[in-house]
C-alpha cells in the first residue's frame, strides 16, 4: 500500500490526528475528527439494521457507481452483511482516497482503500466558477444538501462530481484483484456519511470544505467588483445589418464567426400576461403562463446539454410521446392545471398522480414499468432469476410470487418490478393499488430495502 498506516485507524494515533508537521491539532464534533482541512476521520457507524445504506440521491449515486463496477455480485452482498453488521472501523476521507479497517466475517482486520479521481485544478476552476454565479449552489452546500441542478450545471461545466462507472477503484490487503467485501463495505458505509453531509465528496475530489469555503467568498467578492465596476451599456446598440446575399458572396474573406455565448445562469422568464385586455375566449391565462414557463425551463436544459463536453457524441433521445410529456408537465403544474393534464392524457386523478410520483422517481423509464406489463422470456428470464438467487443468503431471502415482470413478496405489501434494461424498481401496496416506492437499482435486494426497511 502507498500510504503508512497503524493498526487502529489509518491517519491516526493514540492521541488523536496529526497534522503534517507531528503536532497535535483535534477538532471533533459529532463523532468525527478533523485534521487541517485535507482529513476528515469519522468514527465507526453503528450497525444498520433495518435500513438501507443511501437515503439521498447522491448516495443513491455513489451506491450504483460501486454496483455497476463490482463484477462479482457475491462480493456485494459480503460488503452489505459487514457494514449491516458494523464491521467498519473508523472511516478516513481524504483527497483522491477513503481508508478503514474492516473486520472480516473471520474476524480478521483487513486495512481496506477505495481511490477516487482528484479534480484538476483547471476543472477546480470550472466548478468554483461556476457556484458563485448561481448563489443558490452555495447555499444548498451550507445546508448539507447536493441538489440535481448542481451536478447537472457542474456537469455542463465539464465537471463531473459523482463517481461513475469504474471510477471506485479498491485496494485491500486481502489482495483481491476486484472489490472485496471489505471495499464494498467500505464503500456501502461511506453511503452513509455522504448522506449526512456532500463535503465529504468535495473533499474525496481534491477540496476540504475550508479550503472551498474560503476560495468562494474570495471569489464572490471579486466577482461582486467587477459587477458594479461594469459600465453601463449605452442605451442604444442597434447595428446597421448586412445583405445576406452580399454577406454568403464575402464568406471567405468574413472573420470567424464568435464565440457561443455562455449558459445563462438560470432560464428566462416569459412576458407577463397580467394586462388590461380581456383574455379569448377558451384561453385559460393560468395554464397559458405555466406553459411558458415549463418551455424556458426545459430550453435552459436542452442548452446545458447542448453546451456540455461530448454532447455531440450522445444519441439523440426519441421525442415524448403526448402521454408522456403530460406527465412531465403534471410533475410541476398546480392542482387545477393536472386536472386538465389527466383529461388530455387519457388518464383519471389517481392514475396521473402515480404516473407523476413515477416520473419524478426515473423519468420514462419508470414510467414505463409503471405502466407497461411485459413477460420476460429466455435469456432475460434466466437473468433476471440469476441476479434475485444472488441478491440474498438462504436464509434472507423473502418468497417471491412471479407474474410477467413483477414479483411480489409473499405475506407483504411490496413488490419489485424489471425494466427492459434489467434494473429493479421498487413499488409498494398503498390504498389497494401498487404506487412506485423509490429509484431503480442493479441490485433487487437494494430497491427491495427501500419497500422493506432492509433486505
Amino acid at each position: 500500500m502507498s500510504d503508512a498506516y497503524d493498526e487502529t485507524c489509518p491517519g491516526t494515533h493514540e492521541h488523536g490526528i496529526s497534522d503534517t508537521d507531528g503536532s497535535d491539532h483535534l477538532t471533533a464534533y459529532d463523532g468525527e475528527s478533523v485534521a487541517g482541512d485535507g482529513e476528515r476521520t469519522f468514527a465507526a457507524l453503528p450497525p444498520a439494521h433495518g435500513r438501507g445504506f443511501a437515503q439521498t440521491w447522491w448516495g443513491q449515486a455513489w451506491l450504483q457507481a460501486l454496483e455497476d463496477t463490482a463484477l462479482d455480485t457475491a462480493q456485494l452482498k459480503a460488503g452489505r452483511r459487514l457494514a449491516r453488521a458494523g464491521a467498519v472501523g473508523a472511516v478516513s476521507v481524504r483527497p483522491g482516497r477513503i481508508t478503514a479497517v474492516v473486520q472480516g466475517k473471520d474476524g480478521t482486520p483487513h486495512r481496506s482503500d477505495v481511490l477516487l479521481q482528484r479534480l484538476s485544478p483547471q476543472e477546480w476552476d470550472r466548478f468554483l466558477g461556476m457556484t458563485v454565479e448561481r448563489a443558490g449552489h452555495i447555499a444548498a452546500l451550507l445546508d448539507r444538501d447536493m441538489p440535481p441542478h448542481l451536478v447537472e450545471d457542474a456537469a455542463a461545466a465539464g465537471v463531473e462530481l459523482l463517481p461513475g462507472i469504474g471510477d471506485l477503484e479498491p485496494e485491500c490487503d486481502c489482495e483481491a484483484w476486484d472489490h472485496c467485501g471489505h471495499t464494498a463495505a467500505l464503500c456501502y458505509q461511506v453511503a452513509r456519511l455522504l448522506d449526512q453531509d456532500p463535503f465529504v465528496l468535495l473533499l474525496m475530489r481534491g477540496r476540504g470544505e475550508r479550503e472551498l469555503l474560503d476560495e468562494l467568498q474570495v471569489r464572490s467578492v471579486a466577482h461582486q467588483d467587477v459587477a458594479d465596476a461594469a459600465p453601463a451599456e449605452p442605451a442604444d446598440t442597434a447595428q446597421e445589418g448586412v445583405d445576406a446575399a452580399q454577406a454568403y458572396a464575402d464568406g471567405v474573406i468574413l472573420p470567424p464567426l464568435p464565440e457561443l455565448p455562455a449558459l445563462p445562469s438560470e432560464p428566462g422568464l416569459p412576458p407577463s400576461l397580467d394586462t388590461e385586455t380581456d383574455p379569448a375566449p377558451g384561453v385559460d391565462v393560468r395554464a397559458l403562463a405555466f406553459l411558458a414557463t415549463c418551455t424556458a425551463v426545459e430550453a435552459h436544459r436542452l442548452l446545458a446539454e447542448a453546451l456540455s463536453p461530448g454532447h455531440e457524441g450522445q444519441p439523440v433521445e426519441a421525442e415524448l410521446a403526448l402521454a408522456e410529456d403530460a406527465v412531465r408537465l403534471a410533475a410541476a403544474a398546480p392542482a387545477a392545471i393536472r386536472a386538465r393534464l389527466a383529461d388530455g392524457s387519457g388518464r383519471d386523478s389517481d392514475g396521473l398522480t402515480r404516473a407523476v410520483r413515477a416520473w419524478e422517481f426515473g423519468g420514462r423509464a419508470a414510467l414505463a414499468v409503471l405502466e407497461e406489463e411485459w413477460t420476460p422470456e429466455g435469456e432475460a428470464l434466466a437473468r433476471a432469476r440469476a441476479v434475485l438467487d444472488a441478491a440474498w443468503d438462504e436464509d434472507e431471502r423473502p418468497t417471491l410470487r412471479a407474474a410477467a415482470n413483477r414479483w411480489t413478496v409473499v405475506g407483504a405489501d411490496a413488490q419489485l418490478r424489471q425494466g427492459h434494461d434489467g434494473r429493479w424498481w421498487p413499488y409498494r401496496k398503498e390504498r389497494g393499488r401498487w404506487m412506485p416506492a423509490g429509484p431503480a437499482a442493479h441490485d433487487p435486494a437494494t430497491a427491495l430495502a427501500v419497500v422493506t426497511g432492509g433486505e
